[in-house]
């Protein structure tokens, strides 16, 4: 399967700016995503930014990188437009988005995004375990899932934010990375958010309200996204371990 992975990232993020120029044992975050991608061994690895900072990072490391508008409103939009340049992208028979703030996620995961593309899922993700304290917080995505093949691949029915008094079957920890066929990636950013996204703030239920199709496969844990500096000091401790 001919892959391309886009890495988006900003240096703006409201939470924790700067993110990914920050260290994490002596490497920025953005070249250790960066290096996870390339492990995967899958196809090329492109970082999207909007910074010369970010850019001339990349690049030093021997890398490519591709600049686009600052003012686009979501990850997914700086992945389009940085594949705007090539002139062969429709012959790519998948387009990962990789979140810039996985800084430790496994390399065999990224390519078990594209499992769903093989079985004519419009678009691929993936899920893991949801534990009792997962389900009660808010900042948790879960995905409600029916599986054609336990924890092989399944279909997402629903993604929310909304605490769980319990756990059910069919209801999974969602982790942020996704794969697109290049027209789904296209007919995607050309439509307006959907009011189940502009109410949730997942963007993915834009899809589900399209009508596209989201396969799943399941991973065994999933990876830490760092959106603090706490958490950022938890992944270097965890680096340092091994």
């Amino acid at each position: 399967m001919k892959t391309l992975i886009i890495i988006p990232v900003r240096m703006a993020a409201t939470r924790f700016p700067n993110k990914p120029m920050a260290l994490i044992d002596g490497k920025t975050m953005i070249q250790r995503v960066w290096e996870q991608a390339i492990l995967s061994n899958i196809g090329e690895v492109i970082v999207a930014c909007c910074d010369t900072k970010i850019y001339d990072h990349i690049s030093s490391l021997g890398g490519k990188a591709e600049m686009t508008n600052p003012n686009l409103p979501s990850g997914t939009d700086r992945i389009f437009e940085a594949i705007n340049n090539y002139s062969n992208i429709s012959h790519y028979d998948s387009i990962i988005n990789l979140q810039g703030d996985m800084p430790i996620i496994n390399p065999k995961d990224i390519e078990k995004t594209n499992i769903p593309l093989n079985q004519g899922f419009d678009m691929g993700t993936l899920v893991t375990e949801l534990t009792e304290d997962q389900g009660r917080d808010i900042n948790v995505t879960k995905a409600k899932i029916d599986w054609i093949n336990k924890y092989k691949i399944g279909k997402a029915i629903d993604f929310n934010k909304n605490i769980l008094n319990s756990i059910n079957s069919k209801t999974y920890h969602h982790v942020g990375i996704y794969s697109f066929r290049y027209e789904t990636l296209k007919k995607f950013v050309s439509m307006p958010p959907s009011k189940n996204e502009i109410s949730q703030k997942l963007e993915q239920l834009r899809a589900l309200d399209a009508k596209m199709t989201i396969g799943v496969s399941y991973v065994k844990d999933i990876p830490i996204s760092v959106d603090t500096k706490k958490v950022l000091l938890e992944v270097e401790k965890m680096i340092k371990s091994l």
